[in-house]
């Protein structure tokens, strides 16, 4: 058993300009038959115009594992700190880049 947990652990390197991160309040996802896009957008105070600041491209089953690991982090989070109250997102014109209707 030892064994075998060795074979499937991965080494995943993170540089230190990636440690630092990205900071996001708007993200705008969407997809095709083949994979799904995810946009990270930077939105201002009082600025009409807001910044793409990383964007994820992924297959459609790693999107759904995606979704299920924040369901159960947010599930975890709410456990230990409380509801994270939903707040009405600030007015965004509707986007659509030719694909299915986007969500935010």
């Amino acid at each position: 058993m030892e064994n075998q947990n060795k074979e499937n652990q991965v080494n995943i390197e993170l540089s230190e300009e990636v440690a630092s991160g990205v900071y996001s309040n708007l993200s705008i996802i969407t997809h095709s038959p083949s994979e799904f896009v995810a946009d990270f957008v930077q939105l201002m105070p009082g600025v009409p115009k807001g910044k793409v600041k990383s964007r994820i491209i992924m297959t459609p089953q790693n999107a759904k594992r995606l979704m299920k690991a924040m369901q159960d982090n947010v599930a975890k989070y709410e456990q230990t700190f409380g509801v994270i109250m939903d707040v009405e997102s600030p007015s965004v014109p509707p986007m659509n880049f030719g694909t299915p209707t986007t969500q935010a």
